[in-house]
């Protein structure tokens, strides 16, 4: 109102010349910014010192990729980034096909070339594990010691399920022309495969392809990246990643319950082990695995990763019908039990913190017996033993 009298700040700044003004202005906003970036830092420590042990700083770099027609996750092409927990920093290197490697692979396939494919999730991929020793490095590392001119291709993708990885094998994996797959199987596949909803399980047992895109969270990247700063925050902030990974695993839930809401009663409620229908589900994907292999002339081997418990040092992922359908439709399969149980309590077999993937040392033991099985294959195929083709 025109009669009302001018505030005392309205005032000073009035009777001030506009370059007075100017500089009165700037100091506000020097004091507000220095004001929020010091509640930003109050934040950051607090929550570092109340959560920091639990805290995992895993930025996700995934991106949409068109494989024949199947439109899935992969990992951003020639990204390099880290991860940071309480027990350590990872380096990530990703090539310019979207794989976990340092190198690029040719197509076709150089003659004379032995060539690994390998499919999984984080453990594959390597979270909490540098990258020359993820159990695919490992893998490659001791076929060319024994003489082979190898190459192993690590496609693990952060997420995916036994679903994810049969519509890759098929659509884009099968190009690399391998001449075994190595699958990590791990036991929130169960739950993945549900999720990802691209195979409907029928009444004989059989599966039928029902959507063809399952592209989680790549959208939310896409529009993070896309923030000056973001990506900084991702692999810096403890505060940004908390908040963050509260909303991820919010809508993992999500995503969870919706899939579940679509089968049968019995089977809606989430339980720590796999349900009937998650179980069938996974059988039959394990089983179209080792049958597309077979028809491919692939080898095909399961590894069976050991998860964590409270009450006992690792459990086998692979539950018995799960573990059935491996026997009978892959080439093999391989149970940790054998190779990592008499290390219980001696050494580590999960990282004690962040998210308890597998370690270094159980990368090295995976990658080695996978080595030796796939050797003792091609000895056999030069032997020409009967049943060579046949699980063990």
């Amino acid at each position: 109102m025109s009669g009302e009298k001018p505030t005392t700040a309205e005032a000073v700044l009035s009777a001030r010349s506009q370059p007075e003004k100017r500089r009165w202005r700037g100091a506000q906003v020097a004091l507000l910014t220095g004001a929020c970036l010091l509640a930003t830092l109050i934040v950051e420590v607090g929550v570092q010192l109340a959560l920091g042990d639990r805290i995992v700083l895993f930025p996700r770099y995934h991106t949409g990729a068109d494989y024949g027609e199947f439109k899935l996750r992969k990992l951003r092409p020639g990204e390099r980034f880290h991860h940071r927990s309480s027990d350590g920093e990872w380096e990530f290197r990703i090539n310019s096909t979207g794989l976990r490697n340092d190198r690029e692979f040719a197509r076709p396939k150089p003659s004379g070339v032995f060539r690994v494919l390998c499919l999984g999730d984080s453990h594959t991929q390597g979270y909490e594990v540098r990258q020359e020793h993820t159990f695919a490095a490992v893998l490659e590392r001791f076929l060319i010691a024994h003489g082979l001119r190898a190459e192993v291709i690590n496609a693990g993708v952060s997420g995916f399920g036994t679903a994810e990885q049969v519509a890759y094998l098929e659509s884009e994996g099968v190009k690399w022309q391998p001449d075994a797959v190595v699958l990590g199987f791990f036991a929130n596949d169960y739950e993945d495969n549900l999720k990802a909803g691209l195979f409907q399980l029928e009444a004989d047992g059989s599966l039928k392809v029902v959507k063809r895109e399952h592209l989680p969270g790549v959208s939310l990247q896409d529009k993070l990246y896309s923030v000056p700063g973001a990506r900084w925050l991702g692999e810096h902030s403890y505060a940004y990643a908390h908040v963050f990974n509260l909303v991820w695993e919010h809508q993992k839930a999500r995503l969870a319950a919706s899939a579940r809401a679509a089968i049968p009663v019995e089977s809606a409620v989430a339980t720590r082990a796999a349900d009937e229908h998650e179980t069938q589900l996974t059988a039959a994907l394990l089983a179209r695995f080792g049958s597309y292999c077979r028809s491919q002339g692939i080898k095909s081997l399961v590894l069976d990763l050991p998860q964590t418990d409270e009450r006992v040092v690792a459990r086998a992922s692979l539950n018995p019908a799960a573990r059935a359908a491996a026997q009978q439709h892959c080439d093999g399969v391989l149970d940790y039990e054998p190779l990592l149980q008499a290390y219980a309590g001696i050494a580590g077999l999960h990282v004690a913190h962040g998210q308890r993937h597998i370690t270094e040392f159980t990368h090295a033991l995976l990658g080695v017996a996978a080595g030796q099985r796939l050797l003792a294959w091609r000895a056999e195929a030069k032997l020409g033993l009967p049943g060579s083709g046949g699980a063990r």
